[in-house]
């Protein structure tokens, strides 16, 4: 009996210490060794080196003078991912969508066909940072408006900001919201060259 306890609470130990420890201690070290970047976040960093955010995590933008992601139905919290689990024929659902619609068609002063549907309904996750190109387009007016430069200016930045489909077959181009913005501020000036970056965005 002893000997059979003995065996029971040695296995226990050792699951214990190598799956909860020296499991993950190894693909920690391989991730910061062969991947520093995405194990340490895939952190954005500002002109000036302040960490801004994430690429794979959307933050809120309002003002005129940048982009807008997508809507989230978590309120871009990070710690509490996930979606609004509406299904499509749901009425608070479409209530939701057809007011985003109105009101970004508005804003952009475009034909709401032109709105794509991205923009209109939240992600799975809530925080995707990503918009499709058309997504980017229906906003060049605004956004050059706001800045009062060309509008090709502002869309030669998209151009520049637009990923291909990974490995060139896998998904479709996007954009991503906040390394667009970056780049509006770093190369037509703007709030966050004086404003901390945590301000510079409502």
């Amino acid at each position: 009996m002893l000997r059979e306890l003995r065996s029971s609470v040695l296995f226990t130990l050792v699951s214990m210490i190598l799956l909860g420890g020296v499991y993950q201690g190894i693909v920690w070290a391989i991730g910061r060794v062969a991947f520093p970047e995405q194990a340490a976040g895939s952190l954005i960093r500002d002109r000036r080196g302040w960490v801004v955010g994430s690429q794979l995590i959307a933050q809120p933008f309002s003002r005129p003078e940048y982009f807008h992601p997508r809507p989230s139905a978590v309120d871009f919290n990070a710690a509490a991912t996930g979606g609004s689990n509406y299904g499509p024929s749901n009425p608070e659902h479409l209530a939701a969508v057809r007011e985003r619609l109105s009101r970004l068609a508005a804003a952009n002063q475009v034909p709401v066909s032109q709105v794509p549907a991205e923009m209109v309904t939240a992600s799975g996750a809530g925080l995707d940072p990503h918009i499709p190109p058309a997504g980017a387009d229906i906003q060049v007016a605004r956004v050059a408006s706001a800045r009062r430069v060309s509008v090709d200016r502002v869309r030669d930045l998209v151009q520049t900001h637009t990923e291909p489909p990974t490995l060139g077959f896998l998904g479709r181009p996007r954009v991503n919201v906040l390394e667009l913005n970056l780049a509006l501020d770093a190369v037509l000036g703007g709030a966050s060259s004086t404003t901390p970056p945590h301000e510079s965005r409502r």
